[in-house]
């Protein structure tokens, strides 16, 4: 912003006119210098190379395998553990409860250098003091069904491959609790180094109950970390190998079975010298150890059930195979992926990263035993539960905007039984018929804002999808939810700021406050709904969108006023900026406030639509959190809910809540919307497996910021919510998508005008964009359809369904 008095700065705050001072597109966070853009098109432009580059690999990452709806899931942690817990991990529901203490937790152990295995832990320590918390993994690219892979590359010469996927009985569709869930694991030697290797190579499988815990110690970078307490390794009984008559002293499986006979883990057939299993000094943990033949493709497959099973029913799921196991996932999950948009890129990693995004999606989610509903979940060993607000955000951000509309309506039917029946979560409310929010079953903490996240969620699905029969059938969900925003906002029973939402919990801080966080979630579910209801021309389409207009107002002047007497900060411009506030009302202090500043503050308000990006006030508070005050405070050792700032564009509390990206988006500042969205790949999920994450370093096992992520990125290249009655098309379209060599594909892409095709290629060495847009407008009044220029040097023509135009960087082409 530019210098100004204090006379200019309270002039501003009632909406003068300012520019915005932050880093130039050379720097980082913090000024610092950034690496090199590996990009072949133009520097400066982050990519996925570079942002890399920026950010180290997260410690202690897990990722879910298992079943479509199945109220248990395995989580594979980045060095290969298996942990089979069907009760609770952290922040869990009653439904599982019952299954307190049948966890299992599988630890494969390479040899060291010497040949040895480490012993159990004998102290509390974090997990990833063992082994720096990183491993190697991914995805096989060869199988329909999701099988996650573990690498380890070993001194003896060997090279080890563990894959892991998830299989029910029968390969069909989950219906009960009961319904055995089975990961097969393969261990397998997939190089063998040809100057030395051994001839055999050991390999343990250390068995154990659960004994990883969470502590939120929020010490240095651990924030909420794992941590062994070896008091609860032990298995609750005993466990042997079950006996087997074999004469003849052929290969045969090994079954390790608790005394009430029931098998909990099996093998392929193996040479008699080829396992063993035995007790440790730590009573009931135990050691089964396989041998490997060193050469390439000789493999040993385990069966791990996720609860103890009978021998029969074990036996029946042993005698599959992994052959036959992975034939029937493979199966069941081709039966049950309908087509959604089509999407390619040259950058396989992001075509890869949709494709798990959906896949993770539909595993982070249960068949909940209470109502037969289907549920997403916020995560996976950790908070498994439903905070609906960030869940959400997999809705409207991801599988809607992906055209998975099946997932998405399957998951979302519960809301419709569940509306009314809840109270909101402040003293100035009583129970409405339109509330939304999470049933009490599902909940975690409720927060208001998760009735504006539920109703945007439902009415961009019915805008999004088209889908005549949701729209007849929840019509008047969405009424009576417009309803209660407008109620609410009448209501003047209460001592905050009328014309807004009352005081209500906002956040895991569980303060009544007219929050930010709370007050535009409200908004944007109410925006969308009123642009839902006119284009259906409802009778009361016209009074809602009144309703909003008045409480946008009422937002924006509320907030101004606060800004307006807010203490300042010194803006390296040499001006004052005011200190950006996340609720309209007075509060407690809580340890959480300074991080939530940044992902449930004013950043917020350009999402939901109550402020432009380039109103001053959001100038300056993006320019606060990029070089603002925290930015000199923030320290090597900080964890998330240290003052937050943003690193490479990417929030220091909750990177899905990175809320700065639609600033960047909006404004068409291309560096920074790259930089953020290429930086969420790195530091918002795991680059190896596309898990997301609350903090880096911490609760993995989330769908998180793969909406974020997905969002912006669709947006770059067709986008829908710049301006009505417009579509643009590569109005921040990466580079790296333009190639000569591949042709981009964006098909069957859901709009709210409708679904679009939209192809392109470089031709004539780069000099020209051949396009290719095909639209199916579903409403009266198709919107005007604008095509930008890419700035890629060289390019002369932009060739669009076979008529030629002069590329015209900064005038975007009518088509």
């Amino acid at each position: 912003m530019p210098n100004l008095p204090r006379r200019g700065f309270l002039a501003l705050t009632g909406g003068a006119v300012a520019g915005s001072l932050a880093p130039s597109a050379a720097e980082g966070a913090h000024g610092n210098q950034v690496v090199a853009d590996s990009s072949p098109y133009r520097s400066g432009e982050a990519d996925l190379a570079t942002a890399r580059s920026w950010w180290p690999p997260q410690r202690q990452e897990w990722t879910p395998i298992g079943w479509k709806g199945h109220l248990f899931r395995f989580n594979v942690f980045y060095n290969g553990m298996l942990m089979c817990e069907p009760g609770p991990g952290w922040n869990t529901k009653e439904n599982v409860m019952k299954y307190q203490g049948q966890g299992m937790q599988l630890q494969f152990l390479p040899p060291d250098f010497h040949g040895g295995f480490p012993s159990p832990p004998s102290h509390a320590r974090y997990m990833w003091q063992d082994d720096l918390g990183i491993g190697e993994q991914g995805w096989r690219p060869d199988t329909v069904a999701p099988v996650l892979w573990t690498r380890w590359r070993l001194p003896q010469g060997v090279v080890v491959r563990q894959s892991v996927f998830g299989h029910l009985k029968g390969g069909g569709a989950y219906e009960g609790e009961t319904d055995p869930l089975y990961a097969w694991v393969r261990l397998e030697v997939e190089k063998v180094d040809p100057v030395r290797a051994p001839e055999t190579l050991p390999f343990v499988v250390r068995v154990a109950r659960r004994h990883l815990f969470f502590r939120d110690r929020y010490a240095d970078e651990n924030g909420v970390t794992l941590e062994y307490d070896p008091a609860q390794a032990p298995m609750p009984g005993r466990m042997r190998v079950a006996p087997v008559f074999n004469p003849g002293n052929r290969p045969y499986e090994r079954r390790i079975q608790h005394l009430d006979n029931t098998v909990r883990i099996g093998t392929s057939p193996l040479r008699q010298d080829q396992a063993s299993f035995t007790e440790l000094a730590t009573e009931r943990v135990y050691d089964l150890k396989v041998t490997l033949d060193v050469t390439a493709g000789a493999h040993v497959d385990f069966l791990v059930a996720m609860r103890p099973q009978p021998r029969e029913e074990f036996d029946r799921e042993l005698a599959l195979g992994w052959d036959g196991a992975l034939a029937e996932a493979n199966a069941y999950w081709t039966a049950t992926a309908k087509p959604g948009a089509e999407i390619r890129t040259p950058e396989p990693f992001v075509n890869e990263a949709f494709r798990r995004f959906v896949e993770l999606a539909e595993i982070v989610g249960e068949k909940s035993p209470e109502t037969g509903d289907h549920t997403l979940l916020t995560g996976s060993f950790g908070y498994d539960v439903l905070w609906a607000t960030p869940t959400s955000m997999a809705f409207h951000m991801l599988l809607d905007p992906l055209g998975r509309h099946d997932i998405a309506l399957k998951h979302l039917q519960l809301f419709k039984a569940t509306q009314g029946t809840r109270k909101p979560p402040g003293q100035a409310y009583a129970e409405h018929p339109g509330y939304l929010g999470s049933p009490r079953h599902l909940q975690a903490f409720d927060w208001l804002s998760d009735h504006g996240a539920l109703l945007h969620t439902i009415a961009y699905h019915a805008l999004l999808s088209g889908d005549a029969g949701f729209v007849r059938d929840w019509t008047e969900v969405v009424v009576k939810a417009c309803d209660f925003v407008k109620d609410s906002c009448e209501n003047t029973n209460h001592d905050g700021i009328h014309g807004l939402m009352p005081k209500a919990v906002a956040t895991d801080e569980l303060l009544e406050t007219q929050a930010v966080w709370s007050e535009a979630w409200c908004y944007k579910g109410l925006s969308t709904a009123v642009r839902l209801l006119t284009k259906l021309g409802h009778p009361r389409a016209a009074e809602f969108d009144n309703a909003r207009q008045a409480f946008q107002d009422k937002l924006v002047s509320a907030y101004r006023d606060l800004m307006s007497k807010a203490p300042t900060w010194p803006h390296p411009d040499g001006s004052r900026q005011p200190v950006p506030k996340a609720d309209y009302t007075d509060r407690p202090f809580h340890i959480f406030q300074d991080a939530f500043l940044l992902d449930t503050g004013p950043l917020f308000f350009v999402w939901a639509g109550v402020f432009a990006a380039d109103d001053p006030l959001m100038t300056s508070h993006l320019d606060y959190f990029r070089v603002g005050p925290n930015s000199e405070l923030w320290d090597v050792r900080s964890n998330a809910i240290h003052r937050a700032t943003l690193l490479h564009e990417v929030s220091s509390c909750e990177p899905c809540y990175s809320w700065n990206l639609t600033h960047s988006w909006q404004a068409g500042d291309r560096a920074k919307f790259l930089e953020g969205v290429y930086s969420l790949f790195a530091a918002g999920m795991s680059p190896q497996t596309f898990i997301s994450n609350e903090h880096r370093h911490s609760m993995q096992g989330q769908l998180s910021s793969s909406g974020l992520v997905t969002w912006h990125l669709l947006k770059a290249v067709v986008d829908d919510a710049i301006a009505s009655q417009e579509l643009h098309l590569l109005r921040l379209c990466p580079l790296p998508w333009l190639s000569s060599d591949e042709e981009t594909v964006f098909n069957r892409l859901p709009t709210e005008h409708g679904t679009v095709d939209l192809r392109f290629r470089l031709a004539s060495h780069g000099k020209r964009l051949d396009v290719t847009f095909k639209p199916i407008w579903r409403w009266p009044h198709p919107p005007r359809v604008l095509l930008h220029t890419p700035p890629l040097p060289g390019l002369r023509t932009i060739r669009v369904n076979g008529r030629e135009r002069p590329a015209s960087p900064g005038r975007p082409i009518s088509i």
